[in-house]
């Protein structure tokens, strides 16, 4: 078995080796595919990322108002109904679903449509951690911050979610990393990420090994360092002699 690493130097259209590997004069290499897929999967984690973020803290945290039970079963739903549905089936609702009941979806991009469907899929997941992580977090803090005239958004804001997210960075480096990984299912409508420039490039080459082993090393990349950066958040938000309560379990 022969390895042909310079398929990424060749052209996408006459398939001729280019000097240098990058495509000039609006060539384009197969390096230079990979490259842009490389962003496509990098965009649409990141974007993911921050809507998964600021909707699971929000209903994570709706999810702790004990004297809301009203809100409480509102968050509790949409946990369940987001983590429990299969994200291809998600984002398939998204793209084929949703803009036939609301037309005007029909104009937004499939990029757009994937990154909401892998925000809310994973929001579902980070709501569980922060809610976790502010119930393991001993009951006197709640009670320190009302008592020096903190209201409750003010307690949750200064006290209780700070202390929170120390507690729940390691599951959210893995959440982090998940999200990069389960971004590769945004090929199934059409959006030109790593997965999908994987499928078309080994149609196109016949270099399946060299280009699914590349795609891989993208892959690896990317979740080492998300693990370097969240390790490095980890060591300078912990807390010394922080004592958590137990019970970080399922609701």
């Amino acid at each position: 078995m022969s390895w042909d690493w310079q398929v990424f130097c060749e052209d996408t259209m006459e398939r001729q080796v280019v000097q240098g590997c990058f495509g000039k004069g609006g060539d384009i290499t197969y390096l230079d595919w990979m490259l842009s897929a490389w962003g496509w999967t990098v965009s649409v984690a990141l974007l993911a990322l921050l809507l998964a973020l600021a909707l699971g803290s929000f209903i994570g945290t709706l999810r702790t108002l004990q004297d809301r039970p009203g809100i409480v079963r509102l968050g509790n739903a949409w946990v369940e109904l987001f983590r429990n549905i299969p994200l291809l089936v998600q984002i398939f609702l998204w793209y084929h679903v949703v803009p036939t009941i609301f037309p005007a979806m029909k104009s937004v991009p499939g990029f757009v449509l994937v990154v909401l469907a892998l925000g809310f899929f994973t929001s579902a997941r980070i709501a569980e951690q922060v809610r976790s992580g502010i119930q393991a977090l001993p009951r006197g803090q709640r009670y320190a911050g009302l008592a020096v005239g903190f209201t409750t958004f003010q307690t949750y804001r200064y006290v209780l979610l700070p202390m929170a997210f120390r507690i729940i960075i390691p599951p959210l480096t893995s959440e982090t990393m998940n999200i990069f990984k389960n971004s590769s299912v945004a090929f199934a409508v059409s959006v030109a990420e790593l997965t999908m420039f994987a499928m078309q490039a080994q149609e196109e080459t016949s270099r399946g090994i060299e280009v699914y082993l590349a795609v891989t090393a993208c892959y690896i990349v990317s979740a080492f360092a998300i693990n370097r950066i969240m390790a490095f958040i980890e060591k300078r938000a912990r807390v010394p002699g922080l004592i958590v309560a137990g019970g970080s379990g399922g609701h």
